[in-house]
């Protein structure tokens, strides 16, 4: 993973209004007549191999994450500019937690005396088995 692709949820670009498709449908779900009918349900669309948005090295990690696109939906509200905002929100949240690269860990070794004491103690529990073995045999 290069430096450019690896980002803090701090740094996080903007989306531009302009890259996001949005779709309105009828929610599912119980609601009786209002729920069939309303078209309250907003689903939001970033579209990465178009998205002017980022630069190159992070669009190409939002690809690998997500491939293509980038869906959010929300139906949470009966008004549409509610669900909108909460779907632009996830959607922002889900490429800052794609952008969020953890640090790659590092093997170490165990100190020594960790090392002793494990050997210890594994001398420790055959010096008993070996004890009772011999009790047995009488």
């Amino acid at each position: 993973m290069d430096v450019a692709a690896r980002r803090s949820r701090a740094s996080t670009p903007r989306i531009d209004p302009k890259d996001l498709a949005v779709r309105a449908d009828t929610a599912g779900g119980p609601g009786g007549q209002h729920a069939n009918r309303t078209r309250s349900r907003i689903t939001v669309e970033l579209d990465l191999t178009t998205a002017s948005s980022f630069d190159e090295p992070t669009r190409a990690r939002l690809r690998e994450v997500f491939g293509d696109v980038v869906r959010a939906s929300s139906s949470a509200s009966r008004r549409q500019g509610e669900n909108r905002k909460v779907a632009e929100e996830r959607l922002e949240r889900r490429v800052a937690a794609a952008l969020d690269v953890p640090a790659p860990r590092r093997a170490t070794k165990p100190k020594t005396s960790a090392v002793e004491r494990r050997l210890e103690s594994k001398r420790r529990r055959s010096r008993v088995k070996r004890l009772r073995a011999a009790d047995d045999d009488e």
